[in-house]
């Protein structure tokens, strides 16, 4: 029994973790350096996150990435570019600099149901975890590996977990919604 609740935390919980990821990756109209976690540039070679090669520093409403190799200036820029992150790199010499104008209300309103899309994809991950589950539960049932008091109790324990996933998913994205909708 125990085994079902554990497997059902684990998938649940990298559920939400990759909610918090791409929740990180949405604009929002103020810099946010995580945006920059999936641009790689080629440096000596080798594919090295930006992270790796420059200082990322924020400013009230730009992002300034200062390279400790100044050769790789260009490679930065160009690897941001190619990206298309919905921004646009200012190369001034020593560093980039990348400016995020505030959201207009009809970009928020588009950006808050991008994040309600995601929160409602994410319940409909744990709702196949909880199928996946049941599915396992009824199984050992018919094996005779559990009782029906033990598959009635695990499947309730179950739907508790997955309520409580649910309200942290529905308060993640109430959340990212208020971030958004701040002026």
């Amino acid at each position: 029994m125990e085994d079902f609740i554990s497997l059902s935390k684990s998938l649940m919980d990298k559920a939400i973790n990759y909610l918090i990821e791409q929740y990180k990756l949405v604009k929002v109209g103020r810099p946010n350096p995580a945006i920059l976690d999936k641009v790689f540039i080629d440096y000596y070679g080798t594919k090295t996150p930006l992270n790796q090669v420059a200082s990322i520093s924020v400013e009230a409403r730009s992002m300034i990435i200062k390279p400790w190799d100044a050769s790789t200036l260009n490679a930065i820029d160009k690897a941001i570019q190619k990206e298309n992150l919905g921004v646009t790199p200012q190369n001034d010499g020593d560093k980039i600099r990348i400016n995020f104008p505030p959201l207009t209300s009809e970009e928020r309103e588009k950006v808050s149901k991008q994040a309600a899309k995601m929160a409602e994809d994410t319940k409909v991950s744990v709702r196949n975890i909880r199928q996946d589950i049941k599915t396992k539960i009824s199984n050992a049932k018919k094996n005779k590996e559990i009782t029906d008091d033990d598959a009635k109790n695990t499947e309730s324990k179950l739907q508790d977990i997955v309520n409580s996933y649910n309200k942290k998913i529905d308060s993640l994205k109430a959340s990212k919604v208020s971030e958004i909708m701040e002026v």
